[in-house]
C-alpha cells in the first residue's frame, strides 16, 4: 500500500507539472490553476513514500524535507484557491484585486513563490535521504538537491521589488519562459520517482 499511494503520487506530480506547462502555453488560466491544485496532493504523496523509505540516520532530514512539503501545500492552496474562487466569481474593488490577484504580483504572488521556495527546500532535504543505487535513483537524487537552489530566488526576489510592473496587468513573456522551464526541469523528478516507487514495489 505504502508504495502504491507515494507511486500515484509521483504520477500526479508527473501529470500535473505536464498539464500546467500546457495551460501556460494556451493560455488557460483557469486550468493552469486549478492543477496547481492538484500538484501539492500528489507531492505530499510522493514525499510520504520517500519519507516512509529513509533508515535512521536519515530520518530527520526526511522529516525535515515532509513539514516543508506541507508549508507548501498550505501557501499553494491559499493561492490558488483564492484564483478560483474570489478573483475569479466575485467583484473585488482595485485594492482587493492588486492583492489577490496572481497576476497582478501582489500579496498572493509573493505567497506563491514563498510555497514553491518551500517546495525546494522540500526536495533539497528528501534528496538527501535517496540511496543511489541505480543510475535513475542518482539522477534523482541530484536533481532533487539541485532543485534546493530555487528557494534562494523564490524567498528573495519579491523582497526586490523586481515584479511592481506586474501590478498594473503587465504579464512578461519572461515569465512563461521561467515557468516552462521549471516544467521542463521538474518533470523528469516525477517520472523517476515514480520509476523509484515501482521498481522497489
Amino acid at each position: 500500500m505504502n508504495k502504491i499511494i507515494a507511486s500515484i503520487g509521483a504520477l500526479i506530480v508527473t501529470i500535473s507539472v505536464l498539464l500546467f506547462a500546457i495551460c501556460m502555453l494556451i493560455p488557460f488560466n483557469f486550468g493552469s490553476y486549478f492543477v496547481c491544485m492538484l500538484l501539492p496532493i500528489g507531492y505530499i504523496m510522493m514525499t510520504s513514500g520517500f519519507c516512509n523509505e529513509s533508515d535512521e540516520k536519515h530520518r530527520v532530514a526526511a522529516n525535515v524535507g515532509m513539514t516543508f512539503a506541507a508549508v507548501y501545500a498550505v501557501f499553494i492552496f491559499l493561492v490558488y484557491f483564492a484564483q478560483t474562487t474570489s478573483v475569479r466569481l466575485d467583484s473585488l474593488d482595485e485594492q482587493a484585486i492588486r492583492i489577490l490577484d496572481y497576476q497582478r504580483g501582489g500579496l498572493f504572488f509573493s505567497y506563491d513563490l514563498l510555497g514553491y521556495g518551500m517546495m525546494a527546500l522540500s526536495t533539497f532535504f528528501v534528496g538527501l535521504t535517496i540511496d543511489t543505487d541505480t543510475k535513475a535513483d542518482k539522477w534523482l537524487k541530484y536533481l532533487m538537491l539541485i532543485h534546493g537552489v530555487f528557494f534562494i530566488s523564490c524567498f528573495i526576489m519579491p523582497m526586490t521589488g523586481i515584479f511592481s510592473s506586474m501590478s498594473d496587468g503587465e504579464n512578461s513573456i519572461g515569465g512563461v519562459i521561467a515557468l516552462e522551464f521549471w516544467c521542463a526541469y521538474f518533470t523528469p523528478i516525477g517520472i523517476l520517482s515514480l520509476i523509484h516507487f515501482r521498481k522497489s514495489a
